[in-house]
């Protein structure tokens, strides 16, 4: 009689690299203030996680979350400063009276 051993198998653990490198980088975004390159890449590698990594679906999700947040922010005060210089321009000639 033959006898079989069994060898205990090593389950991989799912691969999440590119949703944590998206979560990353937008926690880095927000806490070390990287301003537009930063969460460009984080953004673009959170979606490209969404479709590669079904596992790392929420860390992905935050990724882009917290890219779009900082992007918007960023967006936020560009337009507020193109406002302010604008308003500063029209009331330049006032500035001789």
């Amino acid at each position: 009689m033959t006898t079989t051993t069994s060898t205990p198998y090593q389950t991989v653990a799912p691969v999440r690299t590119l949703s944590i490198t998206s979560f990353v980088l937008g926690a880095a975004s927000i806490v070390f203030g990287w301003t537009l390159i930063a969460p460009i890449a984080g953004l673009v590698v959170g979606v490209l996680a969404l479709g590669r990594e079904p596992e790392g679906c929420t860390w992905a999700i935050w990724g882009i979350v917290l890219n779009a947040v900082m992007l918007a922010g960023v967006l936020l005060v560009a337009l507020l400063a193109l406002i302010g210089i604008g308003i500063g321009f029209a009331a330049l000639p006032l500035a001789w009276l």
